[in-house]
């Protein structure tokens, strides 16, 4: 929220179970007020992947875990991201145990190039979990504002 945005009050209504379990939430994620919580839930669901242009410029990570066992797995998985270079930042690789690894692949670039990144990974035999989280990238504020 911007310094001097000016905020708007509204009625929610909600069934007490539903009130009772988000209060218990709001608390455990150590929001001090019901406002602050809704605020955070919004942009959420505003910037959800769904709700972007393909054409959009985003940032974002893929994570996945796999099993470095089966065969050619790890070498398609350094191809493709060579394939993406241009909309990876970086990546940070780790030996979870003897089979599984686990990759952090930051990117950031058009929606629709990641989302081509993320799903060839994610068929592949022996990914075992990989999942794209990004958000809305504003290229025309200056470095300052983001």
């Amino acid at each position: 929220m911007l310094k001097n945005e000016e905020l708007i009050r509204f009625g929610v209504s909600f069934p007490a179970s539903l009130l009772e379990q988000f209060d218990q939430y709001i608390k455990e994620q150590g929001y001090t007020n019901r406002s602050e919580a809704i605020r955070d839930l919004a942009r959420k669901a505003i910037i959800e992947p769904s709700r972007l242009n393909p054409d959009d410029n985003v940032a974002g990570v893929i994570i996945m875990v796999y099993n470095h066992h089966i065969s050619d797995l790890p070498i398609f998985l350094k191809n493709v991201q060579h394939e993406f270079h241009h909309d990876i930042i970086s990546t940070m690789h780790i030996h979870l145990n003897h089979t599984q690894c686990l990759e952090v692949v930051v990117v950031r670039g058009k929606l629709v190039n990641l989302r081509s990144l993320h799903q060839q990974i994610q068929v592949q035999k022996g990914v075992f979990y990989a999942e794209m989280s990004v958000t809305y990238l504003d290229d025309s504020l200056p470095g300052d504002q983001l």
